[in-house]
């Protein structure tokens, strides 16, 4: 069963995570909940979330050129940096 995620849609290179909290798109790249971003209607593996899997690598994203966000945070929990989890 796949789980439920929240489609953000980017405007001007920042997305509203939580409905009171603009993010810039260089945090999603760091952030825990975001699983994968469009770009061109084609959707790509955040390259946290790749590196936090066994995929270890994803194409690099140009961050100019992403559309959304797939982001898994249901919770509302916001911006969580990966490097807490690898660090």
């Amino acid at each position: 069963m796949t789980r439920p995620v929240r489609d953000l849609p980017v405007v001007k290179g920042h997305v509203y995570c939580l409905p009171s909290k603009k993010e810039d798109l260089d945090h999603c790249r760091f952030c825990a909940h975001s699983v994968r971003f469009r770009i061109a209607g084609r959707e790509v593996p955040s390259p946290a979330r790749a590196y936090c899997t066994l995929q270890r690598k994803t194409e690099e994203v140009d961050l100019s050129k992403v559309e959304a966000v797939i982001c898994d945070d249901l919770s509302s929990e916001g911006f969580r940096s990966i490097m807490n989890i690898i660090g």
